[in-house]
């Protein structure tokens, strides 16, 4: 199949709300099961939207995902050709007065994050030198964070949108590993707000691969993804899908259960009841199912559960208007 040959969407931009509360939905799922053993919840899995758990906060609670996530909308918002220090201040003000937390306070951050945002506040080193570079900085910290790119990279040469998933990234984690894996994800992310259900699943997967193969070959650590680029990740059964803090895992995991599910409802509880990292695969899985199946897809008690849904719906209208300006050529005049 040449996957070109499909009709583009006409309006993506008008699903900012699908895949950004998508993530916040699947983060606030997965929040109680925080760090529970695939097995530990194989005994109580999770069937819907509950409260309490690991991090004790009310249903509809999301994370650090969700939180990051918001800075970097609000901050593309206002800056739609990305200031990376902005979007640093914007994480310090996280860290100490819970900017874009659920309940106006911190509960919730990776290791590599508090570091990198330390060293940009106490260090005052530039937020783009300020991620991790060795191996064990590859934690999902960037991943779960990087949705909102798909969007206002829609339209951009493939070029820059690595360079832009790269800067974006280092803030927090610069391993090449760590940006590869933000690069692939916002790929898929973006052919399915291009293409939508006009492909399946498997369609937009295959064209993944095809995309990693044709573009990202010669990438310095690209024989690690071998399983995604291949094709052979559909093929896996669970037990050979990983779901701790490494982001390859994560990116592993939140492909194969939306290739293994049908429903956004189906995608969010099979991502959670992988178990370990529970509220970050929930998001990331989330955020792509909720472009694909669409606003109206997400369970209306989940939704009626979300803390501060409308907060964050309107700044999802907010951006996607600022998105738009950019791609008609014009900027907002903020």
């Amino acid at each position: 199949m040449n996957y070109n040959e499909v009709t583009p969407l006409h309006h993506p931009l008008h699903h900012v709300r699908d895949g950004i509360i998508g993530l916040f939905v699947g983060d606030a799922v997965g929040v109680p099961f925080e760090f529970m053993s695939r097995s530990d919840i194989a005994r109580r899995p999770a069937t819907d939207m509950i409260g309490y758990g690991t991090h004790r906060q009310p249903p509809g609670t999301w994370s650090d995902d969700s939180t990051m996530t918001m800075c970097l909308l609000s901050s593309l918002k206002l800056h739609p050709m990305l200031d990376t220090d902005d979007l640093g201040r914007r994480f310090i003000q996280w860290y100490r007065q819970g900017l874009w937390t659920a309940h106006d306070e911190l509960f919730d951050i990776g290791i590599a994050t508090r570091q990198a945002i330390q060293r940009i506040e106490e260090a005052h080193m530039p937020a783009e030198e300020a991620g991790g570079i060795d191996e064990y900085s590859n934690g999902n910290g960037s991943l779960m964070r990087i949705l909102p790119l798909a969007y206002r990279l829609l339209h951009e040469e493939r070029a820059t949108r690595y360079e832009w998933i790269r800067r974006v990234s280092s803030l927090t984690h610069r391993h090449p590993v760590s940006i590869l894996a933000g690069v692939i994800y916002i790929e898929f992310a973006i052919g399915l707000l291009t293409y939508g259900q006009q492909r399946t699943l498997a369609e937009h997967y295959a064209a993944l691969c095809q995309t990693i193969r044709e573009h990202y070959s010669e990438h310095a650590e690209v024989e690690r993804f071998q399983r995604i680029m291949d094709g052979s990740l559909a093929t896996l059964s669970e037990e050979h899908i990983a779901s701790s803090g490494y982001v390859l895992h994560t990116l592993e995991a939140s492909l194969w259960t939306l290739l293994h599910t049908h429903s956004y409802r189906e995608a969010v509880l099979q991502a959670v009841n992988l178990g370990e990292d529970t509220d970050t695969t929930g998001a990331v899985t989330g955020g792509l199912a909720g472009i694909y199946y669409g606003y109206q897809a997400i369970p209306q008690a989940w939704l009626d559960q979300l803390v501060r849904r409308k907060d964050v719906e309107e700044l999802c209208e907010e951006f996607a208007e600022s998105c738009a300006g950019v791609s008609n050529g014009g900027m907002k005049d903020e």
